[in-house]
């Protein structure tokens, strides 16, 4: 499986099988998805430290603001004539629907960025005696 549609799926960056959230979450019950703390396949631990995953609330803002500015655009390209309080309560509206997707995106996307994968084939035997 291809490395970019492991983390759309949502699987482990180290061995690509394992999934990194248990629960996607529940909006209507105020209930965020909830992560694993290891991969279930190859029990690598996601939060590596305390504050592990700060910086993906930065990786949030950005998602969330690139949304924000896309719908903005598009309502003005559309050519629909609002007030700027109806305007702003459909781009919070926008931002609180993608609440959950963003902070699993940027989650995943933050554990890609600093996880290498891990090899599971092993290296073809042409490097392999280069390096004897």
């Amino acid at each position: 499986m291809g490395r970019f549609n492991s983390m759309v799926k949502g699987k482990c960056p180290k061995c690509e099988e394992g999934k990194i959230f248990e629960s996607n979450g529940n909006i209507l019950k105020l209930q965020g998805p909830k992560m694993h703390e290891d991969c279930p396949h190859c029990n690598f631990k996601f939060e590596r430290e305390p504050g592990y995953f700060f910086g993906a609330m930065f990786v949030s803002y950005g998602i969330t603001t690139a949304e924000a500015i896309a719908t903005f655009v598009a309502i003005r390209v559309l050519g629909i004539e609002m007030s700027v309080d109806l305007m702003m309560a459909i781009i919070t509206a926008v931002m609180l629907i993608f609440l959950f997707p963003n902070f699993k995106l940027s989650r995943i996307l933050w554990l890609y960025l600093f996880t290498k994968k891990h090899r599971t084939t092993p290296i073809d035997a042409a490097s392999s005696e280069a390096q004897a």
